[in-house]
């Protein structure tokens, strides 16, 4: 071991014992606030504008990379020293073998432009504490603690410059498992703390570096606010906006400071999704956001592609996550994914870049819509045979062609919809977008249609809700999820996202099917908030249907409030039913 690594292990023995803030203290000052407010709203449009972004979760739980000792450990592979109560002292040893040799900040950003990513945030500093370029401000960086010795973030800022990709850092604020004072590590140090010797000592020299030393910085992206006062945050923000005014915050910086809406992760809104203005769902391409060296579970690029239609139709962004290795290689898979989405996005942006969202609310996931003046695109996930029907829309339509080849696709007017005349099969193997010329500017919806305007029967199909756990599984031939498996930890379940869409007494209905043999397990459906002691919830049995799948409505009533965060789905007791697949929940609003 070189000298100065192991002088460096022995302050981290020290040093982790108690954090004092030893870094002068940054003072934050107020911005310009009509300079803050042009510079941000500038910024807005173009994040609106973009679309598609790439996530990169990257650190120093990279070489466990999901198992501890020779264990596996079950979960997202950046909270393996949380899962694990690793020590600190023990966990900082990591650094010493961190090496990044095959890195190369142009790949990466090669590898963005390719897949048709418009934006970059990459994890300057996650949960573990560990700085992933430079500090100054701390020791316990990869330039001072490891073999690497270097700041890729230097390489990779630059190398977005020169592809026109805006970067941006993700950085923990409030949850530090290296610091006594940073929120999480309870195994090594007291519960009690002072957020304000941390943020003072850490936090705020930290963020100061990010805005300051790695160009024009587009986006910061905070996490977990946890217990951050209002006025620490504020503080927060002033520091940002006053280097950098048009930086934008997500909203995970807390006691709503930021610029725009967070959805939870790989959290998509049941609906066009308006009220709280502009946001992004930040999502994985397998099940973990680091590297873990056993997780094949690799996304279908035509269940990306869907989902990418999905969230704009629904107005937002799309922050799609890779997860390097150690050695700073991008795995292969993601490669091919992340290229063949590129691929689709060459023939169809048009689509996508520079688009509004769905005039229409969402009745099923045949289709999604997004718009440009005079333009409608209808983007077919699902196809539906040899005719498509558009229910409706008022304006005239005066053209209708395939983005994919330009070909005409003949129309008529049916009553109050228009039937597409389409191939027996889908022109593209993910998704084939339709677009329509209208005559007005923007598309005229008949009344019940509007996105506003949700039925008082709705379906919640398994394909939009987030799938929990690893063994949990989407077969787009059943249109079904499959693999609900219980875990003391990590327990697989089907989650739904209402985002103020709801408001309700509702009558609920499942579509499944489960082989007679496995019938039996309980289930539980919860609409609710995060810990709330007493959410609505309908319990039931999964019975026998043969195999076969069948709808049939459950006891009880379920209550969905503006409110509510989720509806989620799961066993309860055993999970002898694991292998039961569900389509879809329907819910059907209560006069009563």
């Amino acid at each position: 071991m070189k000298l100065w690594t192991s002088r460096y292990i022995v302050g981290v023995l020290a040093g982790v014992l108690a954090f004092t803030g030893c870094a002068p203290k940054v003072e934050t000052k107020a911005p310009d606030p009509q300079a803050e407010k042009a510079a941000t709203e500038k910024a807005m449009q173009r994040l609106d504008e973009m679309k598609f972004g790439m996530f990169i979760h990257w650190g120093l739980y990279t070489i466990p990379a999901g198992e501890w000792k020779g264990k596996y450990v079950r979960g997202i592979g950046e909270w393996i020293m949380f899962r694990e109560k690793i020590p600190a002292a023990e966990y900082a040893q990591l650094a010493t073998r961190f090496n990044p040799v095959k890195f190369n900040g142009g790949e990466w950003a090669q590898l963005a432009k390719d897949a048709g990513m418009r934006y970059l945030v990459i994890t300057s500093k996650h949960h573990d504490g560990f700085a992933m370029y430079g500090s100054k401000a701390s020791k316990y960086n990869i330039v001072d603690a490891t073999p690497y010795a270097k700041d890729p973030m230097k390489e990779l800022s630059a190398a977005c410059g020169k592809q026109g990709i805006d970067f941006g850092f993700y950085y923990s604020q409030d949850q530090d498992w290296h610091e006594a004072n940073g929120r999480g590590n309870n195994w090594d140090f007291p519960e009690k703390r002072d957020a304000q010797i941390y943020l003072e000592g850490k936090v705020f020299p930290q963020v100061k570096e990010i805005m300051s030393g790695y160009g024009p910085m587009r986006l910061i992206w905070f996490d977990t606010p946890g217990l951050l006062s209002e006025k620490q945050v504020t503080d927060l923000r002033s520091m940002v906006k006053s280097l950098q005014p048009g930086c934008l915050i997500n909203s995970r910086i807390g006691h709503d400071k930021g610029d725009y809406a967070q959805t939870g992760d790989n959290a998509i809104p049941i609906q066009v999704y308006l009220k709280d203005g502009k946001w992004e769902v930040p999502a994985t391409l397998n099940d973990t956001w680091g590297y873990k060296k056993n997780d094949n579970n690799w996304k279908n690029p035509r269940d990306l592609i869907s989902k990418l239609s999905d969230i704009v139709s629904k107005g937002g962004n799309y922050l799609l996550n890779i997860g390097p290795t150690s050695e700073g290689v991008v795995p292969e898979q993601s490669q091919e994914i992340l290229r063949t989405i590129g691929k689709w996005l060459a023939v169809n942006g048009e689509a996508i870049y520079g688009t509004g969202p769905s005039p229409f609310h969402m009745r099923d996931i045949t289709w999604r819509a997004t718009v440009k003046p005079n333009k409608l695109y209808v983007h077919i996930l699902n196809w539906p045979g040899k005719k498509l029907r558009l229910e409706g829309l008022e304006s005239q339509v005066t053209k209708a062609y395939f983005l994919a080849n330009k070909a005409e696709v003949p129309f008529k007017k049916a009553g109050a919809a228009l039937e597409f005349e389409l191939p027996e099969k889908a022109l593209e193997p993910n998704v084939t977008v339709l677009a329509l010329e209208i005559a007005e500017a923007q598309p005229k919806v008949a009344d019940g249609y509007r996105a506003d305007q949700l039925p008082a029967k709705l379906d919640l199909h398994a394909w939009v809700a987030r799938m929990r756990g690893e063994e949990i599984k989407y077969e787009w031939t059943t249109q079904s999820a499959t693999g609900f498996k219980s875990f003391e930890r990590e327990t697989n379940g089907l989650s739904w996202y209402p985002y103020k869409a709801l408001d309700g007494v509702y009558d609920v209905e499942i579509t499944y099917a489960c082989d007679d043999a496995v019938a039996g397990s309980k289930f539980r459906l919860v609409a609710g908030r995060r810990r709330e002691p007493n959410p609505s919830a309908i319990d039931g049995v999964v019975e026998k249907t043969g195999g076969k799948f069948v709808t049939r409505k459950l006891a009880g009533k379920l209550t969905v409030k503006p409110e509510t965060e989720t509806i989620s789905l799961q066993l309860e007791g055993d999970d002898k039913s694991a292998p039961m697949k569900v389509q879809k929940i329907t819910l059907v609003k209560s006069a009563s």
